[in-house]
C-alpha cells in the first residue's frame, strides 16, 4: 500500500482524539451538498461554545468554523468514490482541527495530487488571485481549487493531505487534515 502526503506532516498526527465524529454514509437518501451544509453547521455550533468567546466573536467563530467544515465536506461528497465519508473536530486551546476521511477513484487522486503539488510549493495568496483570474477568463468558469485557496490564503488555515493507495479496489483513501487558528480576543 502506498502512502502520500502533502502539506504540514504534524497535522497528519493520529495521536488527536476527536471531539465529534460523523460519519455520512451512502444510502436510500443519496449523499448530496445539502449534506455538507447540515453537516458544517452542526459542527461549528459544536466547536465555538468551547471558546467561551463574546456573542460578536462567537457569530465569526461560527460563520469560520462553519464556512472550513463546509469546504472539506462539500470536497469530500463532491469528489468521493462510493462510500461513507468520515468527519472528525476537535476544538483545542487555540485552533480548530479538521479531518475528513473519504475514498477517491485513481484518476481523481492523481489529479488533486497534481493540484496539491502547486498549493503546497506556491503562496496561497498570490495561487488564489491567478485562479480567481483563470476562473474569470476561462469560458468553462472553472474555479478548481478557490475554497482551498481561500482557506489557505484568508484564513490560514493549516493543511495535509494523506492519499492511501487502496489495491484491489483502484482506489485511494484521502485524508484532509486542517487547523484554524481561533483568535482569543
Amino acid at each position: 500500500m502506498t502512502t502520500v502526503l502533502f502539506g504540514h506532516e504534524y497535522l497528519a498526527s493520529p495521536e488527536v482524539t476527536p471531539a465529534v465524529r460523523l460519519r455520512l454514509l451512502d444510502g436510500p437518501l443519496d449523499l448530496a451538498w445539502k449534506h455538507s451544509g447540515m453537516t458544517s453547521d452542526f459542527i461549528a455550533e459544536m466547536m465555538a461554545p468551547r471558546f467561551h468567546p463574546t456573542k460578536r466573536l462567537y457569530n465569526q467563530l461560527r460563520q469560520d468554523i462553519g464556512y472550513l467544515a463546509n469546504e472539506l465536506i462539500e470536497n469530500a461528497i463532491k469528489f468521493r468514490a462510493p462510500g461513507e465519508v468520515v468527519v472528525e473536530a476537535l476544538a483545542q486551546s487555540d485552533c480548530v482541527r479538521l479531518r475528513v476521511c473519504n475514498f477517491v477513484d485513481r484518476e481523481t487522486a492523481v489529479r488533486f495530487q497534481r493540484l496539491l503539488v502547486t498549493v503546497t510549493n506556491g503562496d496561497p495568496g498570490d495561487l488564489l488571485i491567478q485562479q480567481i483570474e483563470a476562473s474569470a477568463t476561462s469560458a468553462s468558469g472553472n474555479a478548481s481549487g478557490l475554497g482551498l485557496l481561500t482557506l489557505m490564503s484568508d484564513y490560514e488555515v493549516q493543511f495535509a493531505w494523506l492519499f492511501e493507495e487502496d489495491g484491489p479496489h483502484q482506489r485511494s483513501r484521502l485524508e484532509t487534515y486542517a487547523a484554524m487558528a481561533i483568535p482569543l480576543s
